[in-house]
């Protein structure tokens, strides 16, 4: 074993980001901060692998695999040094001052704000979030937001929501990782304090300025569009065209993320490398592939800032700038070696991003594109088939290897199959690539001598194609196949599965079915809570129909998640409408199962609502938007014991009845305070 690992050394450098990435997932696991104890063990466990590495040549790959588990943990220690910054601790309301860092939308379509160099009224420096978040309502029409401006409002304030349901993704998590203390809305108008300093976010205000001169020139959702593929900024595309594009399987033409890049990068590398050959004289003097390189990483890094430089697109100029060294340094750009270096550098630098949907989901296509053609063309001899059959072919299997890699990430994080993504990203995949970001490249060239309406107008025709099929897709009957969300463990052992299959060089490669196998079975057989309880009073009860909500209005985001988690494609009106409560007792009461104690039942009270006399005694759990102190053995739920444990999930366990919540967790961006410890009577 030790003497065919040794022979493969060369051959799995590709494993190196797998270590780092269960070290990560190891650490995100911890219930408990890591103290400084967790990370000098983690120091030594590095030396000890070094040490083995240098001395014994049988067991230096386990030796190099335990290093890079334990660097990817201590990646996370360090990760959270640099970014750790206040949170609030409860709801706040008062005045708020800031500089707008960035525009965006709500799913509700409204304008957002996102404010650093933030004050505070009554709240203390040292307590004081680095960044909120600021979503507009009402009349703002006198408000023109530009990056830059300091801008002052009275809002409601509160901490980042965590997981809407027990084991779902934390957005509380994702929010300390990015700075965000607060999030909030405000209903007054927001006042204009002071223009933006000179020298300050000059990228942030061009990013707006070549926006606004889009849209001014492309009307309607097709100039939001053109802006939003080139610059970052989606502020202006209409909710309908998200939904469309998100239904059709198109929403990643619009983030800027490693398609974006590479299309404009190609069209770049391209243009040079032939431009310049077309010039004998330069031709013949100067290496036009590396300087074609040089360029274009140049450019990638310009437009990495042009768009605002958030995750996604950080990851995709981590890939495109190993692939253009590598031209530098004359090696093959293409390979998943260079796939593997981009990898470990974002896992190294943003220990965090394992665990988005973006991150996974570029990886995943990235390495089946890779393998996939690399497969192809090792059994395809050369000039088998004309150019124009070769590319119709490269088109489709591109698509088809990035649609099946990506599919069950997108499946578990969205909980949605879009069953003609296929057929659409056909449709608008050359068009992307050939026509929106080549003119949207040339209009930039024009632009500074006047000539960019061509490329432009150009442009807008490539995205009205786009949202055309945008929107005739997601209206076409069963366009959306709902998921049920997965069990935590099942996209880690589908991963891990995935990465032996296609790194491992041998025919032992085979056995990474089993992983891909044992996760699918597990994530079929997994079951939803049959009760969640959510912060608010709000309860939703599973039962043939669906999932039935208790209350048609409030937690919103939260009560969508629950549905969408369940596979459910019903609006609130229609879950709140379900059969699954019925009046008694001063509220509504729900029965669920029969374990091995027979039906539980609960008794949900709305604000306002009394309990009748001895409901306790009759009722397993009693739940309330307001404080509880009732006499008897019932598991009592009110504001102030929801507010602590977070969202409470009843789950079938052998036949009895268990809790799970959201709480409990002692980690750094976790709420302050213990959770209480909840159970139901026996």
């Amino acid at each position: 074993m030790a003497t065919g690992l040794a022979e493969l050394r060369g051959e799995l450098f590709a494993f190196v980001p797998v270590g780092l990435g269960i070290g990560i997932g190891l650490w995100f696991q911890r219930p408990v901060e890591p103290g400084a104890g967790d990370y000098a063990l983690a120091l030594v466990g590095v030396a000890l692998a070094v040490l083995l590495w240098r001395i014994w040549e049988p067991v230096q790959p386990f030796a190099v695999f335990a290093a890079c588990i334990l660097c990817g943990y201590l990646a996370c220690g360090v990760r959270v040094a640099l970014v750790a910054a206040p949170m609030l601790e409860g709801e706040w309301y008062g005045a708020v001052t800031g500089r707008i860092v960035g525009i965006d939308r709500s799913q509700s379509g409204a304008l957002r704000l996102t404010l650093d160099r933030v004050w505070l009224e009554d709240v203390a420096p040292e307590a004081t979030p680095a960044r909120v978040r600021l979503s507009l309502q009402g009349d703002q029409r006198w408000l023109d937001p530009v990056p830059g401006s300091v801008v002052m409002a009275t809002a409601f304030l509160s901490p980042p929501q965590g997981a809407v349901e027990p084991g779902a993704f934390d957005f509380r998590r994702m929010a300390f990782f990015d700075g965000l203390g607060a999030v909030g809305y405000t209903r007054v108008p927001v006042l204009l304090w002071q223009e933006p300093v000179a020298g300050e976010a000059r990228i942030g205000r061009l990013r707006a300025d070549l926006s606004a001169g889009i849209r001014a020139e492309i009307a309607g959702d097709p100039g939001a569009f053109a802006a939003g593929v080139l610059t970052g900024d989606r502020s202006g595309l209409s909710r309908e065209a998200v939904e469309a594009l998100r239904d059709s399987s198109l929403a990643h033409l619009l983030a800027i993320s490693g398609m974006n890049m590479a299309f404009l990068i190609a069209f770049v590398f391209a243009l040079l490398r032939y431009g310049l050959a077309l010039i004998p004289p330069v031709a013949l003097r100067v290496n036009s592939k590396k300087l074609a390189a040089a360029v274009s990483l140049g450019v990638a890094a310009f437009y990495l800032m042009l768009s605002g430089a958030n995750v996604a697109t950080e990851r995709a100029f981590i890939m495109v700038a190993v692939m253009l060294v590598a031209v530098l340094l004359d090696r093959r750009a293409i390979t998943l070696r260079s796939v593997a270096i981009a990898a470990v550098i974002v896992l190294l630098w943003q220990p965090e991003a394992l665990l988005s949907p973006g991150f996974q989901m570029s990886f995943a296509a990235t390495v089946a594109l890779i393998a996939g053609f690399g497969l192809v063309s090792r059994r395809m001899e050369p000039g088998a088939a004309p150019r124009a059959v070769q590319f119709g072919l490269a088109l489709v299997l591109s698509s088809v290897l990035g649609g099946v890699a990506t599919a069950p990430y997108a499946a578990a994080h969205f909980n949605r199959f879009t069953d003609y993504g296929l057929l659409a990203n056909l449709l608008t995949g050359p068009v992307m690539g050939l026509v929106v970001m080549p003119a949207g490249a040339v209009a930039g060239l024009l632009a500074p001598v006047g000539l960019h309406g061509l490329p432009l107008a150009v442009m807008e025709l490539g995205c009205r194609w786009i949202l055309y099929v945008a929107h005739e897709v997601a209206a076409l009957e069963g366009a959306v196949t709902a998921i049920p969300a997965p069990p935590g463990a099942v996209l880690p052992i589908l991963t891990l599965g995935l990465c032996w299959l296609v790194f491992w060089p041998g025919r032992l490669r085979w056995a990474g079915l089993t992983g891909v196998v044992g996760a699918l079975v597990l994530w079929l057989g997994a079951a939803r809570p049959a009760v969640l309880i959510g912060p608010g009073g709000i309860v939703g009860v599973m039962g043939p129909e669906g999932r039935a909500i208790s209350a048609p209005r409030g937690a919103g985001f939260m009560v969508q998640n629950w549905l969408e988690n369940d596979g459910d494609l019903a609006s609130r009106a229609e879950a709140a409408a379900r059969p699954g409560f019925v009046a008694g007792d001063g509220g509504m009461i729900f029965a669920i199962g029969a374990g091995e104690e027979g039906p539980l039942t609960g008794l949900v009270l709305r604000r306002g609502e009394v309990a009748a006399t001895g409901a306790c005694a009759r009722h397993a759990v009693i739940v309330a938007a307001e404080a509880l102190a009732m006499a008897g053995p019932c598991l009592q739920l009110g504001a102030a014991e929801l507010a602590q444990s977070g969202t409470v999930a009843v789950v079938g366990v052998q036949g009895r009845f268990a809790l799970r919540t959201t709480g409990g967790q002692a980690r750094i961006w976790s709420p302050r305070g213990a959770a209480p410890a909840l159970a139901l009577p026996e």
